[in-house]
């Protein structure tokens, strides 16, 4: 879509198919809009912004999966980008920030740097760890749950600490999610 907009000199198809009253239709805008040589990866991650944004599940779901394998090759510059994304008013750009770098996201390319180094996604995690949106704080719980299964240590730590710093019902609800792959295995 991308390509044929450009060899047609159709500055205009992009934003029609972004505003299109179609789901599908979005879902496919999201990802030529966020594909393209020369984008660097904040322009990337700046396109699939209004995606992550959507009224629709599937279009917020694309939003991420369009620019995970950019996420993934320039891991600490996307984070650097994307915590600014936890202090947005919209749930679902804040969510975009954890769900699109789940070390072992689903249906998706893992990120074995969080895997291994769970650590580096704190910059996310800290600002939502007592969220007011059920809907981040499956995500940051799902989060901190990929990272149990590589790292059952830092999720433990890191959930002694929430739980002493941020005595929230919110918190305590991520920190069950987070807890439960450990829990399950009696670790």
């Amino acid at each position: 879509l991308s390509e044929q907009a450009s060899i047609h000199d159709d500055a205009e198809l992009p934003e029609q198919l972004a505003a299109h009253p179609s789901d599908v239709v979005r879902c496919w805008a999201a990802h030529a809009a966020t594909t393209g040589a020369g984008l660097s990866v904040e322009e990337k991650l700046n396109r699939a912004a209004r995606f992550a944004a959507d009224s629709h599940f599937g279009v917020r779901e694309m939003a991420w999966l369009a620019v995970r394998g950019d996420i993934i090759q320039n891991l600490h510059e996307s984070i650097a980008i994307i915590t600014e994304w936890t202090k947005d008013r919209d749930e679902n750009i804040r969510r975009f920030a954890t769900e699109a770098t789940r070390p072992r996201g689903v249906w998706c390319a893992h990120i074995n740097v969080l895997k291994q180094n769970p650590e580096s996604g704190l910059p996310l995690l800290e600002p939502l760890k007592s969220d007011s949106s059920k809907y981040v704080r499956d995500s940051v719980g799902n989060w901190l749950n990929d990272a149990s299964k590589t790292r059952p240590d830092f999720v433990k730590d890191l959930c002694a600490r929430w739980e002493t710093e941020s005595d929230t019902p919110e918190t305590a609800y991520i920190i069950k999610k987070a807890l439960r792959t450990i829990a399950k295995k009696g670790k």
